[in-house]
């Protein structure tokens, strides 16, 4: 898969794709990342891509055209007409299951936006998708790009150092889309506190219901929206059940 990043500034990039366990999606090719910017299709001497908004208001607007011409070219040059993807505060709030579909996708040209945003009428002939980190507002879409080529790269395969790791993360659907359970290591006792006995025990069935039982709870204390779909959609057992009623 590739994905072509449009970035004012590509610099940002250049340790996050060469360091950390993800790099290995990176550098294998398993996750293709081309850096763009918008800049090298603007016009005149200076290389404008943003102006006043019309209106008045405060803050610049990033203009239609350099970045018309540089997502055209961008999927002119490959064959499998990718989707366009918008980081925007306004776009859908980036979860698991978008993430998984972005992992077995062929990529996609994503858009890293500055300023007070782009000029809607690109966005209108050109996006076709927009995401968002959360309810609040960065100052352009390079930490949200990077979020979703990191959470997109440590699903591929050979990534993680455990093939399984990512099977267990929260939200996974091997966890039913809980929240993950707390985890310990050494040493047993720190400060004071000691590791649950269970953990100890090496009786799997009773160490593994121990982590449902404080996934459930975590989740319902944190997160019950995901214990409603749970409940929705046919996840939870009786035993559960039993749990979160006696929460």
């Amino acid at each position: 898969m590739q994905f072509d990043v449009v970035t004012l500034f590509p610099e940002l990039f250049v340790p996050f794709l060469t360091t950390g366990i993800t790099r290995r999606a990176f550098e294998s090719g398993q996750v293709k990342v081309k850096l763009t910017n918008p800049r090298d299709f603007a016009e005149g001497n200076y290389r404008r891509v943003d102006d006043r908004p019309f209106g008045g208001g405060p803050g610049m607007v990033m203009m239609a055209q350099p970045l018309s011409q540089c997502v055209t070219r961008l999927r002119a040059e490959r064959a499998d007409n990718p989707p366009v993807v918008l980081f925007s505060p306004t776009g859908q709030p980036l979860t698991h299951a978008m993430v998984t579909r972005w992992a077995n996708s062929q990529g996609a040209v994503l858009l890293c936006g500055r300023y007070e945003g782009l000029d809607q009428r690109f966005i209108d002939a050109h996006v076709t998708e927009q995401i968002s980190l959360g309810d609040f507002v960065l100052s352009g879409g390079e930490i949200a790009a990077m979020a979703l080529l990191d959470a997109v790269a440590r699903l591929q395969p050979g990534v993680l150092s455990d093939a399984e790791s990512h099977a267990q993360d929260s939200f996974n659907p091997a966890l039913d889309g809980l929240l993950d359970c707390p985890h310990y290591t050494r040493p047993e006792v720190w400060q004071g506190r000691a590791v649950p006995e269970v953990l100890l025990s090496g009786h799997h069935l009773h160490i593994e219901r121990w982590r449902r039982d404080q996934r459930l709870a975590l989740t319902a204390r944190l997160r019950p929206d995901l214990i409603r779909l749970a409940r929705q959609t046919a996840r939870l057992t009786a035993q559960d059940e039993l749990v979160l009623a006696g929460l």
